[in-house]
């Protein structure tokens, strides 16, 4: 059954934002424009019904808005995660206050590393990408956790980009988006696929809510292909996030 989501957190990116971490050279970062899209993320999330709790930004650590990274929530459990970049290790603490509300919290402890942009949920089933940034030990806790909530999970190596949901992400209705690189992966038999083109693989970083479905702007073909599912397609810029190796799934906490 899918998940339909009635909040999310959020956290306003740091004027430093483009010191953090990142493997793209697409140009310069502006603050002006980043705090621009953000707002326009937020405002989409408020437009389709969700409550959004907006966090202060954290100086100390220039990749803080990505604050998917920080946690993995279930309708039973929230999994404070293990960052799997050093410079990163501290942005999970400032988010189990937030999500020790809504849920009981547990964490992954070294040597374990993960980051929450690995792990996919497809229903009360998870993908979990090995990564630079999510380890086999990390995995296998949190494996087990989902586990105990009745939850199953299987691992799926992943070459290019940064997290697993750089690749692949779920659409609603047994569907996913993937890049050309996972489609034919054995792991992900069994479900409908919306391949993207090679020139437009930063738009499988498209964002599935309550029937809506979020994608960057700027790949008309993607773009054809989402239309066709029959929901209410939005588009974002995501200029800025991409520059620092982000994307629209990054940038919010959803339960």
């Amino acid at each position: 059954m899918d998940t339909y989501f009635t909040t999310a957190i959020t956290r306003t990116p740091g004027k430093n934002f483009a010191e953090g971490l990142t493997t793209s050279n697409i140009g310069a970062s502006s603050y002006e424009v980043i705090f621009k899209q953000h707002s326009a993320y937020i405002d989409t999330l408020k437009a389709i019904g969700l409550e959004v709790i907006v966090l202060d930004e954290q100086p100390d650590y220039p990749d803080a808005h990505f604050v998917e990274d920080t946690c993995v929530v279930t309708p039973d459990v929230a999994v404070i995660t293990r960052p799997g970049a050093i410079p990163r290790r501290g942005e999970e603490d400032t988010i189990e206050p937030v999500l020790d509300r809504y849920r009981i919290t547990t964490r992954i402890a070294a040597p374990g590393t993960l980051d929450g942009g690995d792990v996919l949920r497809v229903g009360a089933h998870f993908f979990i990408g090995l990564t630079e940034r999510t380890n086999e030990d990390g995995a296998g806790q949190l494996g087990k956790i989902l586990q105990e909530y009745g939850n199953s999970w299987e691992t799926m190596p992943v070459g290019a980009g940064l997290h697993l949901k750089s690749s692949v992400n779920y659409l609603g209705n047994n569907i996913l988006i993937v890049t050309e690189e996972c489609a034919d992966k054995e792991v992900l038999n069994g479900y409908g696929k919306i391949i993207v083109d090679m020139d437009e693989a930063y738009a499988a970083n498209t964002l599935w809510i309550n029937d809506h479905l979020i994608t960057p702007a700027g790949f008309p073909r993607t773009r054809k292909k989402l239309d066709a599912l029959g929901m209410h397609v939005i588009e974002l810029d995501m200029s800025e996030v991409r520059k620092m190796d982000g994307g629209l799934t990054c940038l919010s906490i959803r339960f």
